[in-house]
C-alpha cells in the first residue's frame, strides 16, 4: 500500500470531519482495530476508555453501512484495512493570567476516516472453519447484534408507547369528573340529613310517651289522696256523731 494515495485505496470508507479532539488522541485508538475484522473492531471500542473511541465506532458503523447499501456485502464479511486521523483547523482561545498577560488555548480538530474491504474467499473459508471448530454461532458477531439491539430498543420504545396510552385510557376511566364528584357529595349529605330526621321524630315520640305516662301516674295518684281523704273526713264524723250519743 506504499505506492497507493490515501484517497485510492480500495474499500468502502467513512470519514468524520472537525471531531473536537487531537489527532494523536484518535490515532492510539485507531492503532487498536487496525487490520481487525468489524466484529473484533466494534468490540475493542465498545469496551475502550477513551472519549474518542465513540467516534470512531461511529465512523466504522457508518463505514460498514455504505458497503452494504452501497456495494451489496455482508458486515460479517468486512474487515478494517485501513484507518487514519488527519490533524484538522486548530482553535485558538485564550486565557487571562497575572499581571494582564494572556495565553493562548489550542482547541485542536482531526478527520477521522476508516476503510472497510472484504477477506478474500480463503480467509473467509478459514475463519469459517475457525469458527465451527470453536462452535461458536454467527450470531455473536458485531452486525446481528447491532441489528438486534436495534430491533430490542424499537420494540421497547412501542412497548413504553403502548403502556403510556393504556394507562391514559385507564385513568380517564377510572377518574370520574368533578361533577360527578360534587353530585356524590350532594346525594350522600341528603341522605344523611334524611336519617337524622327520622332519628329525631322517633326520639320526640319516644319522649312524648314518656311524658303522657308521667302526667296518668300523677292523676292516678292525686286522686288515691282525694279519696284517702275523703275517707278520713267520713270517719271524724262518725266518730263526732258517737261521742254526741
Amino acid at each position: 500500500m506504499a505506492g497507493i494515495k490515501t484517497n485510492e485505496r480500495p474499500g468502502t470508507r467513512a470519514k468524520a470531519s472537525y471531531v473536537r479532539s487531537s489527532a494523536y488522541k484518535a490515532r492510539e485508538v485507531l492503532d487498536l482495530i487496525r487490520g481487525k475484522s468489524y466484529a473484533e473492531a466494534a468490540e475493542i471500542l465498545q469496551f475502550s476508555e477513551r472519549g474518542i473511541a465513540d467516534d470512531i465506532l461511529k465512523v466504522l458503523d457508518s463505514a460498514v453501512a455504505n458497503a452494504e447499501h452501497n456495494d451489496s456485502q455482508l458486515a460479517e464479511e468486512l474487515f478494517v484495512s485501513a484507518c487514519y486521523a488527519d490533524e484538522g483547523p486548530t482553535l485558538k482561545r485564550w486565557r487571562p493570567r497575572a499581571r494582564g498577560r494572556a495565553t493562548r488555548i489550542r482547541k485542536r480538530t482531526c478527520h477521522i476516516t476508516v476503510i472497510v474491504s472484504r477477506y478474500s474467499d480463503e480467509a473467509l473459508e478459514a475463519m469459517r472453519e475457525r469458527e465451527a471448530a470453536s462452535g461458536r454461532s454467527g450470531s455473536s458477531q458485531a452486525a446481528e447484534a447491532r441489528r438486534a439491539r436495534v430491533a430490542q430498543s424499537r420494540a421497547r420504545d412501542e412497548h413504553d408507547h403502548d403502556h403510556e396510552h393504556d394507562h391514559d385510557h385507564d385513568h380517564d376511566h377510572e377518574e370520574p369528573s368533578v361533577e360527578e364528584q360534587a353530585a356524590e357529595i350532594v346525594e350522600a349529605t341528603e341522605a344523611a340529613m334524611a336519617e337524622t330526621g327520622d332519628d329525631a321524630e322517633t326520639s320526640g315520640d319516644e319522649t312524648g310517651g314518656d311524658v303522657d305516662n308521667a302526667k296518668a301516674l300523677d292523676d292516678a295518684d292525686d286522686a288515691e289522696a282525694v279519696d284517702s281523704a275523703a275517707d278520713g273526713s267520713d270517719q271524724g264524723d262518725v266518730s263526732e256523731e258517737e261521742e254526741t250519743d
